[in-house]
């Protein structure tokens, strides 16, 4: 029971070390949380006799197949999301305005959109998939016994990411969850392979990013 409550209690500090500290601005240049949260993620593995292998990510199980598979994916779900999710969503619900500050820095500037766009692989798809639906879903699901574990966890992993784009305002939050949970059922698909997600995720990104610099919202 004391071991059990021991593990419960440094995986909750864990998940909060991860999808805290890059909200309190510590580190004063932009994305740079994401060697030190790489960093803890490695030492904690390591500190439980794992690896990055074991949460999904590994750079053997890279493919073209992965690649395609993912990109398509990515394509697909940018495209349900603008013209079916939100225009039936925002027809049944009101949802508040969200004024996003960079979406108008980014219309038409051309350096920053190419700035967002290697950030939108290296730390929204490499980097958010590594921490989310590799490291906190798998801490989770040890945590949780019997067959409803893979749901639970699932399911508190895709709450988990889409608060973590809180930033974002409410749109942002519910197509983060909308499309983390996609992004999560890719990998879990095909065998746990991070590299699905972390391609649709990073094709996704690019796709929006490509919009809003063309001034389309």
């Amino acid at each position: 029971m004391l071991t059990t409550f021991k593990s419960f209690v440094l995986t909750i500090l864990a998940i909060g070390i991860v999808t805290i500290v890059p909200h309190t601005g510590i580190i004063p240049f932009p994305f740079g949380y994401v060697i030190p949260v790489l960093l803890f993620i490695w030492l904690y593995l390591k500190f439980n006799k794992e690896n990055f292998q074991s949460i999904g990510f590994d750079f053997k199980t890279v493919s073209w197949k992965s690649f395609l598979i993912g990109a398509i994916t990515g394509l697909l779900l940018f495209l349900f999301m603008v013209f079916v999710f939100f225009p039936l969503l925002k027809y049944a619900v009101h949802l508040p305005e969200s004024r996003i500050d960079f979406y108008e820095q980014l219309k038409g500037n051309t350096a920053f959109y190419l700035f967002l766009v290697l950030m939108g692989w290296l730390v929204g798809g490499l980097y958010e998939e590594i921490v989310f639906h590799g490291f906190i879903f798998t801490c989770v699901e040890k945590l949780v016994p019997g067959k409803a574990k893979l749901p639970i966890s699932f399911l508190f992993t895709n709450v988990v990411f889409a608060l973590y784009h809180f930033q974002l305002g409410y749109d942002g939050v519910i197509n983060a969850l909308i499309a983390g949970s996609c992004y999560h059922v890719l990998i879990l698909v095909h065998k746990r392979n991070l590299w699905y997600g972390i391609f649709c995720h990073a094709i996704f990104d690019t796709i929006a990013l490509t919009a809003l610099y063309w001034g389309y919202k």
